[in-house]
């Protein structure tokens, strides 16, 4: 009798956890989620460009990916679709196609494909419902899907463990402008970009991340995020953000050293050089209390993204207000957000000197920790050519090139083929390496 009881409390426990109007049990939910997912869940094949030590190579990778339109859009990870020359997307039905890559945004991890629905035997494709992830709670289950190590069409079951993970501003978790939704569900290397649902089979995040030798750790991107950068990709193919060139410290631990306890906002701890901020007047130890009259709270690392996401949200060469603290006195101050200088483009292969360039991305700058965001990143080098013997290294920022200012990629090809048309027998470089100046000079072997 006391059994018959305890399953009854049970059964009617797990209806009230899960709203469930019916008595349906816990495992037909789980089976009734999975069944609304699996038919848009996406084996994706890129295949990538790779360089190592300067050469080109070409690398089949695996990741996951799920269909979110009728028009056959897909999400997966930047991680996922960067570099690819080429996608393959194998669907549940075990066709095979090829797939576009419509857009990306590194500093979100967010891709967007495009399946190329003339291949498809199928008149239409399924794809699933988005779901809200400002309603996740801590313990909520929840499944995960994809091809962890390849191996297609996975379900792994866990439960919420927190929603709004914060990770400090280095190595794979560098993500500015969200916290992370961690669960128990098991992700591993392949899981990337397949969707984390809810019970009622709505994605809620997309699976991103794992931690290397430990269990039951693994990361998703919130759904809310993500729904607004693929629409801003489908729009326009990149992301734009404003920027003001500024860094922030969690307010909590400054303010009796500030002396006042009730003060509220986020602490400017670092102004980029030749920034719109520096040009302002702002200063580092500055506390921005409002833009544009939205207040503004930092007082932990976890309010961080919030206040970047709200500076990169701004209309760009627009002023905007700033209400700051600064000395126990309060000021207004007006600032011109610029478009974000971090442009993302593929890896640029100077063959004639044996090395493979890219451009300074948010990641590379934070990630290096660069001074600021001009010149090309040295991603590969290429044993024995003139870069190999004028001692470049991957990680170094080439600055100048024969005195000859380099911002971006862009200045680098020009100087590069600019260069190369007059068969320069020397190449003068001033280099960032590990935070210090650095010259070097390649020079081409004399020609009999």
């Amino acid at each position: 009798m006391r059994t018959s009881a305890l399953v009854i409390l049970i059964t009617t426990l797990v209806g009230l956890v899960h709203g469930q109007d019916s008595p349906t049990t816990l495992q037909e939910q789980i089976y009734q989620a999975r069944d609304r997912v699996l038919p848009a869940l996406v084996h994706v094949e890129p295949v990538k460009k790779v360089y190592t030590k300067g050469e080109k190579q070409h690398t089949l990778v695996t990741g996951s990916g799920v269909i979110f339109s009728p028009e056959g859009y897909v999400i997966t990870n930047h991680h996922v679709a960067e570099n690819a020359e080429k996608v393959w997307c194998t669907l549940s039905n075990k066709e095979r196609i090829t797939a576009t890559v419509v857009g990306s945004d590194p500093s979100t991890d967010i891709a967007v494909l495009k399946l190329n629905l003339d291949e498809l035997k199928a008149p239409e494709v399924p794809f699933v419902k988005l779901g809200n992830s400002d309603s996740l709670e801590v313990g909520q289950l929840v499944l995960a899907l994809g091809s962890p190590l390849g191996l297609s069409r996975s379900v792994s079951m866990g439960v919420i463990s927190s929603i709004d993970r914060y990770f400090p501003e280095s190595g794979s978790m560098l993500s500015p402008y969200n916290l992370w939704i961690q669960t128990d569900a098991a992700i591993n290397p392949g899981n990337s970009g397949g969707p984390l649902i809810n019970l009622k089979g709505e994605v809620v995040g997309i699976n991103a991340r794992a931690v290397f030798l430990a269990e039951n750790l693994g990361f998703a991107i919130p759904i809310n995020l993500v729904k607004e950068i693929a629409q801003k990709i489908i729009n326009g193919r990149f992301v734009k953000r404003a920027w003001l060139g500024l860094e922030f410290h969690p307010l909590k631990d400054f303010k009796e050293y500030l002396g006042d306890s009730s003060l509220s906002g986020a602490l400017v701890a670092h102004i980029d050089q030749n920034s719109p901020a520096r040009k302002s007047g702002l200063a580092v130890g500055d506390v921005i209390q409002k833009i544009n009259q939205i207040p503004i709270h930092a007082e932990y690392e976890e309010d961080l993204p919030q206040v970047r996401k709200i500076i990169a949200d701004l209309p760009v060469n627009q002023p905007a207000k700033l209400s700051i603290w600064r000395q126990g006195k309060k000021k207004t101050i007006t600032v011109t957000p610029v478009p974000e200088p971090f442009v993302e483009e593929p890896e640029f292969e100077a063959s004639r000197w044996g090395m493979v360039v890219k451009n300074i991305t948010w990641n590379l700058y934070r990630y290096h920790m660069l001074p600021d965001f001009y010149g090309v990143l040295v991603t590969s080098v290429k044993s024995g050519d003139l870069a190999d013997q004028a001692n470049l290294q991957s990680g170094d920022v080439i600055r100048k090139i024969n005195g000859r200012l380099i911002r971006n990629l862009s200045d680098f090809r020009q100087v590069y083929f600019d260069l190369e048309s007059r068969d320069s027998e020397m190449v003068f470089l001033e280099l960032r390496r590990n935070g210090h100046r650095y010259f070097t000079v390649m020079r081409k072997p004399l020609t009999p």
